[in-house]
């Protein structure tokens, strides 16, 4: 089989190629099929490594297999494979430094993730406690390769967080094979460095939110989708389905996000007749239903009674959860039961600013966006670069698969009204990164075009410049490197200008002068982010300060913009007294609850108490009452970070002392649970420090009808709860139900605090559900 020579589009062939260029790289014609290498097998010819068209294959037959894995291919020079060695090796060791510093990391998720090591229903389900009484509020997917880490090793931070460095590091590997298949090993160095010293991404692949599992397998469709591209093979296609469908069971929607610009490009650019491409699409939709939908349906079809709660739905319906709080609330704001949308349109809401530039904000900006107007630059070259190329181009078809799942997830967090965090753009960093290492290696082969040279410097010198502006957001941070980038980043620029007319070794300075820049300011920002632990539901990336949109995370946790209505003033000793969260609660729920310092940075509070700078302030909850301004229902004292003994807030854990330890654990195996708290993150942290089961009332923000009172009261009567942990959750304020009114945990809070007795054990208080007062 012979390939039909490209009439419309001709590389610059006067300029000697690079050492490390392939001959692939270009745009192949239309229709012209990719060769293969042979097996080894039959009549089929020897492999041409030069022949135009001939990816490379894993290496001659014949070849010792280890021989095979240290060189590599044999066409390629011999440094590629060490250099890819040792960026994984790098990403791997950066991700690891200091693990146990963030310790269980977010609580909620970790809860779970003990749950499933000791009870296998728990593992399927996606339970919070190994009792079963409710799941999280996601599918569990992401929670299985913690668990089974956790089962093997035991319950630590390094057992669960592991596995997510793991997923980080596979991340780089895929990236690396997708571009080094058509741009050169080149390409898929830079992009995986990139994707590794995105701030954003060291944070999450260090965390156990779900977004690690999300971010791999969506670079994993990419990269098949690309595959099915190169010659039309189904088998490609349908492995993107599948790796979309578990995609699903990590963090449900948010998985088919790239899914319209992907099916597009196939639909249109794939190398085989129209009528097969819609037939093979069928058939990646219905891997996709296969992989992602058979844990749906059973958890549908499995009688509600013998399964756990399906948290953060208001009907006991994984569909509804998916099609509701974590679906389309996302996008239109209209979450029932959670803590509040965000404004649409280009408002500005409790998640931030909405509009087209909400990636490049004070509030993200710092997390994801350095490279981001390169990257759209060089998008844009590489499309036209490729603009008289044949329907099949694969080149072209790289940059719209990449490109496409970058604008289409911009789009979409750009505008999202409802619950949005800065580490969900943690799933743009992979195909920002693969879009920078295309557009790079591809124009450098250009370099010999004017317009080529001029648009390199072009997307050099616009990181400079945005890397100063970012760095200079957070002026008291290293506030010499801003000026190193610009003056890097613009001297690199000026050399990349005159490419043509510098040696070799002096465009080769250039180049790499304004790569350097380029990467400085998120690599000095993913260096801070490793160096500090993280823990609490919102955790973002970078120095103190680096997001006005809550904070660090660090020991504590970040709030959120505008805090929660009812939050009481933050006062110079911490406290913040019931009668400020009464006075003060509803000015404060539109102002933010406190004001926290380094290390959490930022501004936000959190509903019924206040936070200080090192996370181990207490803040009083204020007194129970279903529509109490300035309180939690249930009162009790709380802390920011683990409420030194007391309740934990709605977004972190409770610090769980020695002697509550030691009394919610004292016949804990004569119930089903040691205790009850309102809201995960509270029972969480007891949980965890236990080892005995804790039921979440109410879910994670301890607004979801379970238990009723009526369960309660019969789980009470049957002697299966011991304890009731006083405060935590948001209970029945905002949030409590679709109509506001008193919500379940409040009902419950209410019942036990009128008819139990009362145990204090320094700042916590627990209600002996064993022991009524009358």
């Amino acid at each position: 089989m012979t390939t039909q020579p490209d009439t419309n589009y001709q590389p610059d062939t006067n300029r000697q190629s690079d050492t490390d260029r392939r001959p692939d790289t270009h745009p192949s014609a239309d229709p012209a099929p990719v060769r293969r290498p042979p097996t080894g097998q039959g009549d089929a010819p020897p492999r041409d490594p030069s022949a135009p068209g001939v990816l490379p294959g894993p290496g001659e037959p014949g070849r010792p297999f280890l021989h095979r894995v240290r060189r590599g291919r044999p066409e390629d020079p011999r440094w590629v494979r060490p250099a890819f060695a040792g960026l994984l090796v790098a990403t791997a060791l950066l991700y690891l430094y200091d693990l146990s510093a963030s310790g269980y990391a977010n609580s909620f998720y970790s809860a779970a993730v003990q749950a499933g090591s000791q009870s296998w229903k728990a593992f399927f389900f996606g339970s919070l406690d190994s009792a079963n009484a409710i799941t999280v509020d996601k599918p569990p997917a992401s929670l299985w390769p913690m668990a089974l880490s956790v089962r093997v090793f035991g319950l630590s931070s390094w057992a669960i967080l592991v596995p997510e460095v793991l997923m980080g590091v596979a991340t780089v590997g895929v990236l690396y094979a997708a571009l080094r298949r058509r741009f050169g090993p080149a390409a898929g160095l830079i992009a995986g460095a990139v994707c590794a010293l995105t701030p954003v991404a060291a944070l999450m692949f260090r965390f156990n939110n779900p977004d690690a599992m999300l971010a791999l397998l969506m670079t994993v469709t990419v990269y098949c989708v690309i595959r099915a591209l190169e010659d039309g093979r189904t088998k490609w296609l349908v492995w993107a389905g599948v790796a979309v469908g578990f995609a699903f069971l990590a963090k449900t929607l948010q998985a088919f996000l790239i899914l319209p610009p992907l099916a597009v490009l196939y639909a249109v650019c794939a190398p085989v007749s129209l009528r097969k491409r819609f037939a093979q699409i069928g058939l990646s939709a219905g891997a996709m239903l296969v992989a992602g939908g058979w844990w749906v349906a059973i958890v549908e079809l499995w009688p509600a009674s013998s399964r756990p709660y399906i948290g953060g739905s208001q009907n006991n319906s994984f569909l509804e959860l998916t099609f509701g709080y974590n679906g389309l609330g996302r996008i239109n704001g209209d979450e029932t039961g959670s803590v509040g949308g965000g404004g649409g349109g280009g408002g500005t809401g409790m998640w931030g600013e909405t509009g087209w530039n909400r990636m490049f904000d004070s509030e993200i900006g710092g997390q994801i966006s350095w490279l981001l107007p390169a990257a759209l630059i060089l998008l844009v070259a590489g499309l036209v670069l490729t603009r008289k190329a044949g329907r099949t181009d694969l080149t072209r078809g790289s940059f719209l698969a990449w490109g496409g799942s970058l604008l289409m997830t911009m789009a979409v967090f750009s505008y999202m009204a409802g619950i949005f965090h800065q580490y969900y753009t943690v799933a743009l960093a992979p195909y920002l990164a693969a879009v920078v290492g295309m557009g790079a290696t591809v124009l450098w082969e250009e370099r010999g075009k004017v317009w080529a040279s001029l648009t390199l410097a072009g997307a050099v010198t616009a990181s400079a410049a945005w890397g100063y502006v970012l760095l200079n957001r957070t002026s008291d941070y290293l506030p010499w490197l801003k000026w190193l980038v610009l003056v890097g980043g613009l001297t690199g620029a000026l050399g990349l200008v005159f490419v043509t007319r510098l040696g070799r070794r002096l465009a080769l300075t250039a180049a790499g002068l304004g790569l350097v820049a380029a990467v400085a300011g998120p690599t000095a920002y993913t260096l801070s982010t490793v160096n500090t632990g993280h823990s609490g539901s919102i955790v973002t990336a970078g120095p103190s300060g680096a997001s006005t949109m809550g904070g660090r995370g660090g020991p504590g946790g970040g709030g959120m913009r505008g805090g929660f209505p009812g939050g009481g003033q933050n006062q110079p000793n911490g406290n913040g007294t019931q009668q400020n969260g009464q006075q003060n609660g509803q000015q404060n729920g539109q102002q933010g609850g406190g004001t926290g310092g380094p290390p959490t940075g930022g501004t936000g509070g959190f509903p019924g108490g206040s936070r200080q700078g090192n996370g181990n302030t207490q803040g009083n909850g204020g007194t129970q009452g279903p529509n109490q301004q300035g309180g939690m229902p249930g009162g009790g004292t709380g802390d920011a970070r683990m409420g030194a003994g007391g309740a934990g807030g709605l977004l972190n854990g409770a610090n769980v002392s020695s002697a509550a330890r030691t009394l919610l654990s004292k016949n804990a195996d004569d119930y089903t649970w040691a205790a009850a708290a309102v809201g995960s993150q509270n029972s969480a942290s007891y949980q965890l420090s236990t080892g005995k089961p804790v039921m979440a009332i109410g879910g994670f923000n301890g607004t979801d009808p379970s238990p009723t009172l009526a369960q309660f009261k019969k789980y009470v009567a049957d002697g299966r709860i011991h304890y009731f942990i006083s405060g935590g959750g948001m209970g029945g304020g905002m949030g409590g139900g679709a109509s506001g009114t008193t919500s379940a945990s409040s009902r419950i809070s209410s019942w036990v605090t009128a008819n139990f007795k009362k145990v204090t054990v320094g700042s916590a208080t627990f209600y002996d559900l064993t022991r009524p007062t009358s």
